[in-house]
C-alpha cells in the first residue's frame, strides 16, 4: 500500500471515530448509556485504526488490534500509558454494555468513556499530524 493510500485509510478511520463519538454523545444525551458506551468503544478502536494504517498490517480480532497497540504504542510510549488503562477501561464497558443483560451503567461511567474516546481522537490527530 502506498504512503498516500496508507494516509488517506488513516483519515478516513479517524473521521470514522468522531462520528462515532458524536453518535455517543447524543445517545448520553438521551440516557441510552449502554448503547452509548458501544459508541465510545468504536471511536477509540477505529481511532487505533487509524494508527495502524500508517502500518503495512491488519487483524482479524479487536482484540489482537488492542493488544497490537499495546505493545507497539503504549508499552514504548508512543502514547501515554494512562490512556493504555483507559483504553482497557472501555473495552471491558463495552462488552458488559453489549452482552451482560445484568449490567447496570451510570451516566458518569458513561461520560468517562466518551472522554476517553475524545482525548484519544485528539492525540491520534497529533500523530497522524507528524507521521
Amino acid at each position: 500500500m502506498s504512503q498516500r493510500i496508507s494516509k488517506e485509510l488513516a483519515n478516513h478511520r479517524l473521521e470514522q471515530a468522531k462520528e462515532d463519538l458524536a453518535a455517543g454523545n447524543l445517545l448520553y444525551d438521551k440516557n441510552f448509556f449502554k448503547s452509548a458506551n458501544n459508541r465510545a468503544y468504536y471511536s477509540i478502536f477505529h481511532s487505533i485504526k487509524a494508527v495502524l494504517a500508517l502500518e503495512p498490517i491488519d487483524f482479524r480480532s479487536h482484540k489482537s488490534v488492542l493488544a497490537y497497540f499495546n505493545k507497539n504504542y503504549i508499552n514504548t510510549e508512543i502514547f501515554p500509558k494512562t490512556i493504555g488503562r483507559k483504553i482497557v477501561n472501555a473495552s471491558s464497558m463495552r462488552e458488559d454494555s453489549d452482552y451482560d443483560d445484568e449490567f447496570v451503567v451510570d451516566s458518569n461511567k458513561t461520560k468517562e468513556q466518551l472522554k476517553t474516546a475524545e482525548e484519544l481522537i485528539n492525540l491520534v490527530e497529533d500523530f497522524l499530524s507528524k507521521n
